[in-house]
């Protein structure tokens, strides 16, 4: 008997587990390969499939459209960054006992609570040159407001500002959480020591902040890759497709009214989801190496 009891109860662990990994199989790893095999074949979405080999990725090295989708999305990747050490400035300063910062600290909870979409919304208000704030301020000195999300040159970078406020706000939570964990008594030892200012925060505060460090890069790279509802609310890819990512230029191709070219739009989903791979395993390698040395 005590046997059994002990079979059922060495189960329980993988019977907890097994919806999650059902839906991870059906809804995760199974779009993925399935979207493989559509990037290789001419398809509409109802009709037959006709296999056209690797001829939507070598069309892929022509594209214009490609390649500018490709570019922005380098340029989210590296601006997006800039979310991490704002937020871990902001962190520092609401970290600290003074008058009032609870309410400073709900103004920057504020856009980790609001939908993307409230924020494209919200920052379209923004740009706009006839009643917008930045049309304002410009007026103020005299100047002729610009139209950043209709001028090719300054809408993808007016984009990736508007998605920065959300995501400063998420990377100073995952700070202040990690700040809540910092041995106080490494920080005196530190001040005994005769470490002030910067060279406290670079050798003893930011080595045992790693960890949210960490996991802000992690989410911001995923954050820049998946930039999807901003440019669907904020510009729909215009002006004349200049800002444009690979995960709305997919979406434009395969599901829009441009067109229903299934197979081309999932060979860009792959191209996407190989560079979002490249990402995970340097990640998962890096987490493997500190297991390693922690070990």
């Amino acid at each position: 008997m005590r046997s059994g009891h002990g079979n059922s109860l060495s189960l329980m662990p993988a019977l907890f587990i097994a919806p999650a990994l059902l839906f991870f199989v059906v809804y995760v790893i199974l779009p993925i390969f399935q979207s493989f095999y559509i990037s290789f074949h001419e398809w509409d979405g109802l009709g037959e499939m006709e296999w056209v080999g690797f001829g939507h990725y070598a069309y892929l090295l022509d594209d214009d459209r490609f390649y500018t989708s490709l570019k922005n999305n380098l340029l989210w990747l590296v601006l997006y960054m800039l979310a991490v050490p704002a937020g871990l400035f902001i962190a520092l300063y609401l970290n600290q006992t003074v008058r009032g910062i609870r309410l400073y600290k709900s103004m920057f909870f504020f856009p980790f609570v609001i939908s993307q979409i409230v924020v494209g919304l919200i920052f379209s208000w923004f740009y706009n040159p006839s009643f917008g704030v930045v049309g304002h301020v410009f007026e103020f000195f005299g100047a002729a407001p610009p139209s950043i999300l209709g001028d090719e040159r300054y809408v993808t970078y007016g984009i990736i500002f508007a998605g920065l406020w959300p995501q400063i706000a998420y990377c100073m939570i995952l700070y202040l959480t990690g700040l809540n964990n910092v041995a106080p008594e490494q920080i005196e030892a530190g001040r005994l020591d005769g470490a002030r200012g910067w060279r406290l925060l670079w050798h003893v505060v930011l080595p045992q902040l790693w960890p949210a460090t960490f996991l802000a890069i992690v989410v911001t790279v995923i954050g820049a890759l998946r930039s999807f509802d901003m440019i669907a609310i904020m510009t729909q890819g215009g002006p004349y497709g200049s800002s444009n990512v690979l995960s709305y230029y997919m979406f434009e191709t395969a599901l829009s009214e441009y067109g229903f070219e299934m197979g081309y739009g999932s060979a860009i989903a792959v191209v996407l989801f190989l560079i979002m791979l490249c990402f995970i395993v340097a990640f998962l390698w890096k987490m493997y190496q500190d297991e390693k040395d922690w070990r």
